[in-house]
């Protein structure tokens, strides 16, 4: 179907919602175009208190989970806390107005300008973190951005954005800047306002990252994520199993930075094992994986009932009724293949870690780069060792973006204060995952730059500069 066709048969009272909100929020853009640097980080401080308020991050993380039903309270006020904080320490000295760079010896010149209306598009997994993230960096670059929440997370959506609205009417700025499609949410409304919008920034299935490349607008999408983590001969086992059980465990692994396989090698399996037993873990046998792999996946397809629920929940779903499932921080099951006919080689988005034996590190490279080839190419691998050389290979062999080195994966993927990535809930996986950025995604994609370009003395190289050395090896 072309994007005309497409246009066509969207209902013309969902086209009319959409140009309403368009129309109000260019003209707030407009106006906002004119803010000083100084307003503008006004502007973006007001965005993030409103979630930072500790009374509305709790109200948020609350609304999301009674109402998507996935994550727990707690990790997603820490979530809400630490992104944004995080985000803000990014942006705070960050040049977004006026001239951002010089390059006298160039004779250029760069200014930034707005990208215009942003649509945002934001999944249920994270219904106050993500929009808040896309918000303040679309309001850092002097756009407008209106959001197009999944329809479970609608609701924290709309009181996350009505918390903003009551810090911009505090310092008398424009609040159609930061809207919100509204109720219900459907495709043909998010479809028209990814139509509408002069930049589309997606993260969620990969359904909604196809159909944000096929708006006809430019657009930033993410990849899919099934995250590896290699536990190397080297590791410190019982530090990596600590950090990998807690990056697991996390809002009930709603991210996609979430480790869903770990491969440890031969020589230290069974330690490896032990210690992630120890940090909470259970080793299901072969009987209890039938039992589980029959609940997630009951149709071929991962079951939502089993979508960021708590390891116990789980295991109560598949009759797994045993009592040491009780205590259980994450679920383990162990695997040899990969691709559909092995289900758990796949993303999960649960507490469940599919866990490969591998001979030697070779060996281990080869099981990454299989989970990828059918899962998760593009997004990032975590390693725990003491081997530079093996972080290095891993940096230049596989289809990855981020080699995450003796960290939490999922706290460290998306921007840590303990690492230099850009704080984000949105990572591009490169051309590897389909993506056309492989960085985490931060302010600078929501900016257009203009380039004044100057003359210089002229710096023409002669042939001998550019062919002196072949000609000589081959003629």
């Amino acid at each position: 179907m072309t994007v005309e066709n497409s246009v066509k048969s969207i209902p013309a009272f969902e086209v009319k919602i959409v140009s309403d909100l368009l129309k109000k929020a260019r003209a707030a853009q407009r106006d906002y175009e004119h803010y000083s640097q100084q307003q503008v980080d006004e502007v973006v401080t007001a965005a993030g208190w409103a979630i930072m308020d500790p009374a509305h991050n709790r109200t948020l993380a609350e609304m999301a989970v009674r109402d998507t039903g996935l994550g727990n309270v707690n990790d997603k006020i820490l979530k809400n806390h630490r992104k944004t904080l995080g985000l803000l320490r990014d942006l705070k000295n960050a040049k977004t107005v006026g001239i951002i760079a010089e390059y006298p010896e160039l004779g250029l010149v760069e200014i930034a300008r707005p990208v215009g209306v942003v649509a945002a598009i934001t999944p249920s997994t994270n219904p106050a973190a993500t929009p808040a993230n896309k918000v303040i960096n679309a309001l850092k670059g002097r756009n407008a951005v209106i959001i197009a929440p999944s329809p479970k997370g609608l609701s924290t959506c709309i009181a996350l954005v009505a918390y903003i609205h009551a810090e911009l009417k505090k310092i008398g700025a424009p609040l159609d800047l930061v809207q919100t499609l509204p109720a219900p949410i459907t495709k043909d409304a998010t479809q028209e306002l990814m139509r509408q919008a002069d930049l589309v920034v997606a993260t969620g299935s990969q359904n909604n990252i196809r159909a944000a490349y096929a708006s006809g607008t430019p657009a930033f999408g993410v990849g899919a994520g099934n995250v590896a983590s290699i536990i190397d001969s080297s590791a410190n086992l019982c530090d990596a199993a600590k950090k990998i059980s807690s990056s697991k465990i996390f809002d009930n692994a709603t991210s996609c930075s979430s480790e869903n396989s770990v491969v440890i090698l031969d020589a230290v399996y069974a330690s490896a094992i032990a210690e992630l037993t120890e940090a909470g873990g259970i080793l299901l046998d072969g009987e209890e994986k039938n039992q589980l792999q029959k609940i997630m996946w009951p149709r071929g397809k991962l079951d939502a009932a089993v979508t960021a629920q708590a390891a116990p929940k789980i295991a109560s779903l598949a009759g797994l009724k045993t009592s040491r499932f009780s205590e259980a921080t994450f679920l383990m099951v162990e695997e040899i293949g990969t691709g559909s006919d092995y289900p758990y080689s796949g993303e999960k988005l649960a507490p469940v870690l599919t866990v490969y034996r591998a001979r030697d590190f070779d060996h281990a490279c080869q099981i990454v780069n299989a989970l990828y080839a059918y899962q998760g190419a593009g997004h990032s691998v975590g390693i725990h060792t003491a081997d530079d050389e093996h972080v290095l290979r891993l940096g230049n062999e596989l289809p990855v973006c981020r080699v995450i080195v003796n960290q939490a994966h999922c706290f460290a993927t998306g921007g840590s204060f303990e690492n230099g990535l850009p704080f984000s809930l949105s990572m591009g996986c490169g051309t590897w995952g389909g993506n056309n950025f492989s960085g985490n995604m931060h302010y600078q994609h929501y900016l257009n730059i203009t380039r004044i370009v100057r003359s210089i003395p002229e710096n023409m190289p002669s042939e001998e500069d550019i062919f002196g050395t072949y000609l000589r090896k081959y003629s």
